[in-house]
């Protein structure tokens, strides 16, 4: 272990809070069976955690490694945030590339595990894939994985399209998943969807045309939450048909 990463993990523990251990192993389903079975945490809140991580945004691959091997949420957590600094900080395509497929891999490692480590840096690494023509094609592969990460993440990763009105590859992961058994996907579909709609109404409107009367109905009620009463009750109605 290097000094900078023995330094960060005494910083993390600084922080440790034992009393908030057990909520968080209820919060994020530790038990066995749930999505989060075995994952160990110190108990630390997250902008401590980020806190921490904004000292050590230079931080060696070799530390990363370890980070993204802990047994603790926090220090994987850590680690996409320094990560996530570093890519958006690369100049050159060539190293954005690499810390992008870099990310990729700690998927299938299993440092990311967790719905709220997918969303706090697949939304920023999309962006290396914006004008990128077959991207739709490489989320679309994201969607037939067995991981429900890598499957959450096929939505997220179109955040950075959605900001620049590209909404096709939202709605195609969207489409593939929307019957997906897990709740967590459900909200990953219905909140991608809701992003779409707040910037242009005829593709969400369109989406639950096809969809409304089938989709989870978390799904459903995430997507149309900007949507007005009237309308919001309209397309509950056609779930209740």
């Amino acid at each position: 272990m290097s000094s900078e990463l023995a330094v960060l993990r005494r910083e993390l523990r600084q922080y440790a809070n034992p009393r908030r251990v057990k909520e968080l192993e209820w919060f994020y389903k530790t038990e066995p069976g749930g999505y989060g079975e075995g994952d160990r945490f110190l108990g630390p809140m997250v902008p401590q955690t980020r806190s921490v991580a904004a000292n050590h945004f230079n931080l060696a691959r070799a530390d990363l490694d370890q980070l993204f091997r802990s047994e603790y949420h926090e220090e994987r957590l850590c680690g996409l945030v320094i990560l996530t600094k570093q890519f958006e900080r690369a100049k050159k395509l060539e190293l954005r590339a690499e810390l992008f497929d870099y990310y990729l891999s700690l998927y299938e490692l299993g440092a990311v595990n967790s719905w709220d480590l997918v969303d706090v840096s697949a939304n920023r690494f999309g962006k290396f894939l914006l004008g990128d023509p077959q991207r739709t094609e490489k989320l679309m592969a994201r969607t037939k994985s067995e991981n429900l990460w890598v499957q959450r993440s096929a939505i997220i990763l179109t955040f950075p399209m959605i900001a620049e009105y590209d909404f096709e590859p939202t709605i195609a992961t969207c489409t593939a998943l929307v019957n997906h058994k897990h709740d967590l996907i459900h909200k990953a579909v219905g909140w991608a969807m809701r992003e779409v709609g707040k910037r242009e109404l005829t593709p969400l409107r369109e989406f639950l045309e096809i969809h409304a009367a089938t989709m989870p109905r978390t799904a459903l009620r995430y997507a149309i939450e900007k949507l007005s009463p009237a309308e919001r009750a309209d397309w509950l109605s056609r779930k209740a048909r």
